[in-house]
C-alpha cells in the first residue's frame, strides 16, 4: 500500500476535471510538530521545580493552599476571590507568611508557634464582653435545719445552760421522791403504772424540748403519744405489742412528716423522734413489762421493778458522794468531765452492798440473785448515764430540765434506769425468779 503527501504546492497544480495526480511515496513514520521545542524548554527547567517521581519516599511535608491578594480591581466579583497557592518547601512558607491569613481556617485565633493546619478548640472570648456580662445568679434552695460540718461539731450548740448543782437541795430532793415512790409501790400494780406512764411521758417532754432547742423539728406529740401507748398496751399484751406498737409508730412517723414544710429537715425531724422514742419509749416499756399482770399475776413484779430502782439509785448515789471525796482521774473527760474512775467504784461498792444487804428483804429476792443483778446494773447503769451525757453535750446542755431541784429533769434521773430495766427483765427470765 503506498501512502500520498498532499500539500500546498500540489494544490497549486490541482485539476478540477477529476484526474488524480500521481505522486511519489513518502516516509510512513508520523512525525509531531513542536516536540523538539519542548524538550529543549523541559531541559531548561531546575531540576528543585521538578515534583519527586511518585516511587520516592515520602517527605512528610505537607503542602498548602495560600491566599494570595490581587491588587487589581476589576468588574467581575468572582476575581476577588483569592487565588489558591502551593506550598512545598520551607521557603514557601518563609516568603509567603505575610500572605497567609489565618481567619480562612475558623473562627478560631491560631496561636504563633502553631502551624496553620494545627486547630484551637477553645473558643475565642472577648474580655470586655465578660467582663461588663451581669453575673449569673447563685441557685436557692429552701432553708433547712441541718446544720455544716464544722471542724468541732459541738460549737455554737450551746442553748440552755444549767444551774450549780445543790448538795443539800439534791438530797432533800431524794429523799422526798424516794418515799413518794416508796408509798406508790405499795398502793398497787395500777398506782405504779401511772407512776410508769407519767415519768415516761415527762422525760420525752425534756428530750423533744431538748432538740427544739438546738433547731431539730421533731414530731413531739407522735412522740409522747407513742410512748403513751407502748407502756399501756406492754401492760395490758406483754411483750407481743412492742412490735405491733413500733412499726404502727414508724408508720404514723413517716405519714407525719409527708406534709412537711420545705423548711423542715425530714431527717432531723423523724431521727429525733424515732431516737426519743427508742431511748425512753422502748427502754422504759420494760417497767410496765414487770408490773403486767400478764407476765407476773403474783404481783412479784413490782419487787424486781422496785430492787431495779434502788440498785440504780445506789449506784448513782455512791459514785457521786465517792467521786466528790476521792475522784482524781477522769473517767470520760470528752463526755462528762464530772465523773472519775474512783466515782465509778464507789457506785459499784454501794450497789453491791444494797443487793447484799437490803434487796433480801424484799419477797422474792435472794442474796445470790440480787448480787448477780447488782453486777450487771454496776456495769449498764453507768453507761445509761454516759449516754445522756453524751446527748446533753452534743445538744449543749447541763440538765434536760429544771423539774426536780438539785437535780435537773425527770430524763437526768432515770437514764441510767433506762439502761437496767430491760436487764434486769431478761435476768430474772434467766434466772427463773417469777
Amino acid at each position: 500500500m503506498s501512502f500520498l503527501k498532499y500539500d500546498d504546492e500540489d494544490a497549486q497544480g490541482f485539476d478540477p476535471t477529476g484526474e488524480i495526480p500521481v505522486v511519489s511515496p513518502v516516509d510512513p513514520r508520523v512525525t509531531i510538530v513542536g516536540a523538539e521545542i519542548a524538550s529543549e524548554v523541559a531541559e531548561s527547567v531546575e531540576e528543585e521545580s521538578i515534583l519527586p517521581h511518585w516511587t520516592e519516599a515520602p517527605t512528610g511535608q505537607i503542602p498548602a493552599v495560600l491566599s494570595r491578594e490581587s491588587d487589581a480591581v476589576v468588574d467581575d466579583p468572582w476575581a476577588s476571590i483569592p487565588a489558591p497557592a502551593w506550598r512545598e518547601g520551607e521557603a514557601d512558607w518563609v516568603a509567603h507568611d505575610e500572605q497567609f491569613d489565618p481567619s480562612l481556617l475558623g473562627d478560631a485565633v491560631v496561636a504563633e508557634d502553631k502551624q496553620p493546619w494545627e486547630f484551637n478548640d477553645e473558643p475565642v472570648v472577648d474580655e470586655e464582653e465578660l467582663l461588663h456580662e451581669a453575673p449569673r445568679p447563685a441557685p436557692t434552695r429552701a432553708q433547712r435545719t441541718r446544720r455544716p460540718a464544722r471542724e468541732n461539731p459541738l460549737e455554737g450548740r450551746a442553748a440552755r445552760a444549767g444551774t450549780q448543782k445543790n448538795i443539800p437541795v439534791a438530797i432533800a430532793t431524794g429523799l422526798l421522791a424516794a418515799a413518794a415512790v416508796i408509798l406508790i409501790f405499795m398502793l398497787g400494780t395500777i398506782p405504779v403504772m401511772v407512776l410508769i406512764s407519767a415519768a415516761l411521758v415527762l422525760a420525752c417532754v425534756e428530750a423533744f424540748a431538748a432538740f427544739r432547742a438546738v433547731g431539730a423539728h421533731p414530731a413531739t406529740l407522735l412522740g409522747i403519744v407513742g410512748t403513751l401507748a407502748l407502756s399501756i398496751t406492754s401492760y395490758n399484751r406483754g411483750e407481743a405489742a412492742m412490735p405491733l406498737v413500733t412499726a404502727l409508730f414508724l408508720f404514723f412517723t413517716v405519714l407525719w412528716y409527708l406534709g412537711a414544710e420545705k423548711k423542715v429537715d425530714v431527717l432531723d425531724g423523724v431521727g429525733a423522734t424515732v431516737f426519743v422514742y427508742a431511748w425512753i419509749g422502748i427502754l422504759g416499756s420494760f417497767a410496765a413489762l414487770m408490773v403486767s399482770p400478764i407476765n407476773y399475776p403474783n404481783k412479784h413484779g413490782l419487787a424486781f421493778l422496785i430492787g431495779a430502782i434502788i440498785l440504780t439509785v445506789a449506784n448513782d448515789t455512791g459514785a457521786l458522794f465517792v467521786g466528790r471525796a476521792l475522784g482524781r482521774r477522769k473517767l470520760a473527760p470528752d463526755i462528762s468531765p464530772g465523773k472519775t474512775v474512783e466515782g465509778l467504784i464507789g457506785g459499784t461498792v454501794v450497789s453491791l452492798l444494797f443487793a447484799a444487804i437490803i434487796l433480801p428483804m424484799i419477797s422474792p429476792w435472794t442474796m445470790k440473785d440480787a448480787l448477780i443483778i447488782g453486777v450487771a446494773i454496776a456495769i449498764v447503769a453507768p453507761i445509761g448515764d454516759l449516754f445522756e451525757s453524751m446527748v446533753k453535750r452534743t445538744l449543749g446542755l447541763k440538765d434536760m430540765g429544771q423539774i426536780l431541784p438539785g437535780h435537773g429533769g425527770v430524763l437526768d434521773r432515770v437514764d441510767g434506769l433506762l439502761f437496767a430495766l430491760p436487764v434486769t427483765y431478761y435476768l430474772v427470765h434467766v434466772l427463773h425468779l417469777g
